[in-house]
């Protein structure tokens, strides 16, 4: 029952327009986080999530969704600090191995650092995982994963980001400017906070989304809204979202996606404890550790000299890869967009371990064979994304079940 419905309508996606220069400068949203390999394929497409709030029960004032949404964009909680469970369930096969060379192969690729957040994806990408946070303004934030006997954090304060992995006793640094008026420059590549997911996810409201108020909650000891967000469209493999609201703040306490497929989420995030009072100054302190390996992110360094020689385009980063690819295209609107793009006829890997190895083994396990007008191909599935690599090398990907990326790759030939 949903005794504070309210359809969504052209109106809400008004107040979005509306809330941009409320969120000016803010930290945009973060990216979700799946394993490299099927991210490669797919990363153009992923930007929803969808959530379910704890039960509760408690008497709020009624609200519209589109005063929710409101209170959301504006939102200004620049002080909290608090404890995060997240939950990851694409539906993977183990790793096991590939694992470790994937992540070998990301350390390589970062100086040799352990430490450098980019290494740390996979390990964040099924599971579940306890995160601490903190925040004091734009300049002062620190997330820390919590694992058996260690504790990975990554530390920003002013012009310093610091990243430490306690198991391997290594530190990554990088410099970053400081965050001007309303900017935050918080570091990148962490796990997603219920904040950055709900910003994610409201970015695809459009007249393709059923927006309403679905009851309250209780989230870690706070009274909440529920904010559920569905798709209208069929092909889509999310079910739906609902965020869990803090009716005092406006700041989104929980988030949990469920896919159209149904059983258990595919990504569950929110807080078990919350804050919204100053941390201690000593929470975003941080010295290297006696004996610790330091590496010195200098690309990162924003200084004159490095602005200067910096290349007209970087490359793309993990939550922006279909950025870099060459003739990318989307076919379709909302819900069940899906990206277009051509690898350059290599097809999938395959073959001995020198040209496909443990990737091509992995894959395969995913795949899913397929033909149709554009000849043969295979489908890689998870609980939410998926792709269609053809055997000439064009790739279609988005969170849209496998008939619909066949029905595209048909209609594009």
């Amino acid at each position: 029952m949903a005794p504070y419905e309210s359809d969504r309508t052209a109106g809400a996606e008004g107040l979005l327009d509306e809330a941009d220069d409320v969120r000016a400068g803010r930290r945009k949203a973060a990216r979700y986080v799946v394993p490299v390999a099927v991210v490669g394929v797919a990363a153009a497409t992923i930007g929803l999530v969808p959530a379910l709030a704890d039960s509760g029960d408690p008497s709020l004032p009624k609200i519209t969704a589109e005063q929710l949404i409101e209170k959301i964009a504006k939102s200004d909680v620049q002080q909290l600090s608090g404890t995060v469970k997240v939950s990851t369930d694409l539906g993977l096969p183990s790793l096991g191995g590939l694992e470790s060379g994937m992540l070998s192969g990301a350390t390589e690729g970062s100086g040799g650092s352990s430490a450098d957040p980019q290494s740390k994806l996979m390990e964040l990408a099924s599971g579940t995982h306890t995160v601490r946070v903190a925040a004091d303004g734009p300049d002062k934030a620190k997330v820390s994963v919590l694992e058996n006997a260690a504790e990975y954090s990554i530390i920003h304060n002013g012009n310093d980001v610091w990243a430490y992995d306690s198991k391997s006793n290594e530190v990554y640094h990088s410099t970053a400017p400081a965050a001007e008026k309303g900017e935050e420059k918080a570091p990148k590549d962490v796990p997603t906070t219920p904040k950055e997911l709900a910003d994610e996810a409201l970015k695809s409201v459009d007249d393709t989304t059923s927006v309403t108020v679905d009851g309250t909650a209780q989230v870690a000891g706070r009274d909440a809204y529920k904010l559920l967000i569905k798709p209208k469209q069929s092909g889509s493999t999310v079910g739906a979202i609902t965020v869990a609201v803090d009716a005092k703040t406006g700041v989104p306490l929980k988030f949990t996606l469920v896919p159209t497929s149904g059983g258990a989420a595919v990504v569950d995030a929110g807080f078990t404890q919350v804050a919204f009072a100053k941390p201690a100054a000593s929470t975003f302190d941080f010295t290297p550790p006696k004996g610790a390996k330091v590496t010195e992110d200098k690309d990162g360094k924003d200084t004159k000299e490095s602005k200067e020689s910096k290349a007209p385009e970087s490359a793309p980063s993990h939550g922006d890869l279909g950025k870099g690819l060459d003739g990318l295209k989307t076919i379709g609107k909302g819900w069940s967009t899906i990206a277009e793009f051509d690898t350059g006829g290599q097809g999938m890997p395959s073959g001995s371990s020198s040209e496909g190895g443990d990737v091509s083994g992995f894959l395969n396990s995913l795949g899913d064979h397929v033909k149709g007008k554009f000849g043969s191909g295979t489908v890689f599935s998870t609980r939410l994304v998926n792709a269609l690599i053809t055997d000439d090398g064009k790739v279609y990907a988005g969170a849209v079940t496998k008939d619909a990326l066949v029905k595209a790759a048909n209609a594009a030939h």
